[in-house]
């Protein structure tokens, strides 16, 4: 198990809890909010078992909430990380990723897959990019888009579950 190094969660009132966790989940605050309604013991304290906390959350929320929460991600080389719109944790992800370091061509690519991506399941294709370079996104990117929209939507849960435990390892 892994201790948090800059934070102790248990020992958080509900408004610094919310505050340190609010975008584990992108633009998502309800996450923490609940995390945190579940009580404050020392077990939340290892990484590994507020991030179960918080994913089991995500899992057993209703589909809207899901949803609004696939949807709160950006696309991967998108118009907001061109110009700069991202968190700061979406903004070191792609970085570490080497999306910035796309062709004109590979940004086109990611343009078109982004938009029939969109098209076909009505949210953006979510991977936790860390570890992976812009390659692997788009070869990921051009074999699920062939997957069906239910295995599309429990794999983008998966992913953003992936990325909140990176997200929290990092605190």
């Amino acid at each position: 198990m892994s201790t948090f190094q800059t934070i102790k969660p248990s020992s958080l009132s509900r408004d610094a809890f919310v505050a340190a966790f609010a975008d584990i989940y992108e633009h998502s605050p309800w996450v923490a909010e609940k995390a945190f309604d579940l009580g404050q013991d020392a077990s939340i304290d290892q990484i590994e078992t507020l991030h179960q906390r918080m994913s089991d959350i995500l899992l057993s929320a209703d589909h809207e909430s899901q949803l609004a929460l696939i949807n709160a991600h950006p696309d991967l080389a998108g118009k907001a990380a061109v110009q700069g719109q991202l968190t700061e944790a979406s903004t070191h992800e792609q970085a570490g990723a080497g999306i910035h370091q796309c062709t004109a061509e590979e940004f086109q690519r990611f343009t078109e897959l982004n938009d029939a991506y969109k098209a076909k399941f009505k949210f953006p294709f979510i991977m936790a990019v860390k570890g992976s370079n812009r390659h692997q996104i788009l070869a990921a990117f051009e074999t699920r888009i062939h997957n069906p929209v239910d295995t599309e939507f429990k794999c983008a849960l998966a992913e953003i579950n992936k990325i909140a435990l990176f997200r929290l390892l990092t605190l």
